[in-house]
């Protein structure tokens, strides 16, 4: 259904500050490395809404959430979480709408740093804030890539690969969540079977499998690992089925209760 994009993109904006050029495009040695981490066929929020913009006309902005916390202690759920305030960014790039770019972007640069992301992403979040500023959206989304490819070799070279597949994971799930929710309230069968995508939480189910023992010990990582499977049911119709205005809202909602577990705060359970 998807084309295969290899790199998931990573939106960074910063609230404040703009650097007077634009960081360099990483080396081919560095973006081999970044494909590394990440060379799985993942639909992105942005393959996700390009795919429902050619079925419909969306109201994005009916779309955007409440602001989530940034102060997690688990790197497991900032990781799941900056995931999915990148489907919150890219909902707000769709919409052109550059102050809700730079407030998402901010919460994103917090996130981030918890993760210790290199100082050249927060230098391409400050060249972002500065082309949401002039609203040269082309300009923009070529530079969101970049940024992507700084965050995950930043990961690499943390040896954080498995964070990766989480960001990964929480973008995805909250694109779903997005367009799931939008198809739920303005059904059309064209736009309802976009949703299939069984191999994918396959995808996602494994790369969670192959966390290490201590990352799948943490009680929101062990939560998705129980909670997958009711998903994966929801998206496996068959390819001569057109799924119905109720089964595109049982998408919404399980898509919607996994990001709610993903946004929560819960003390005194979170693990470092």
């Amino acid at each position: 259904m998807f084309s295969r994009f290899i790199l998931p993109i990573v939106l960074l904006a910063s609230a404040g500050g703009v650097l007077a050029s634009t960081p360099a495009p990483l080396t081919a040695k560095e973006l081999a490395a970044v494909v590394k981490v990440d060379s799985v066929s993942i639909p992105t929020p942005a393959e996700l809404m390009a795919a429902l913009n050619k079925v419909a006309k969306p109201n994005w902005q009916s779309r955007y959430r409440q602001p989530i916390p940034t102060n997690f202690a688990s790197r497991a759920q900032i990781a799941l979480n900056l995931g999915g305030l990148i489907a919150d960014g890219y909902i707000a790039v769709e919409a052109e709408d550059a102050q809700q770019v730079k407030n998402t972007g901010k919460d994103i640069i917090a996130l981030a740093k918890c993760l210790a992301v290199s100082e050249s992403v927060i230098a391409r979040g400050n060249s972002i804030f500065d082309f949401a500023e002039r609203n040269e959206w082309n300009t923009l989304k070529e530079e969101l890539e970049a940024t992507q490819n700084e965050v995950k070799l930043s990961l690499e070279q943390q040896h954080d690969s498995g964070l990766v597949s989480l960001v990964s994971l929480g973008a995805w799930i909250r694109g779903t969540e997005i367009i799931s929710g939008w198809i739920a309230e303005n059904y059309t069968p064209a736009a309802a079977k976009l949703l299939r995508q069984p191999e994918i939480i396959a995808l996602m189910q494994a790369k969670l499998e192959a966390l290490t023992p201590k990352a799948k010990e943490d009680p929101l990582v062990a939560d998705l690992i129980a909670g997958l499977p009711e998903l994966q049911a929801e998206v496996s119709f068959p390819n001569d089925k057109t799924p119905t205005q109720n089964d595109v809202k049982a998408v919404q909602d399980t898509s919607a209760k996994l990001m709610k577990r993903i946004a929560t705060k819960v003390s005194g359970k979170e693990k470092k």
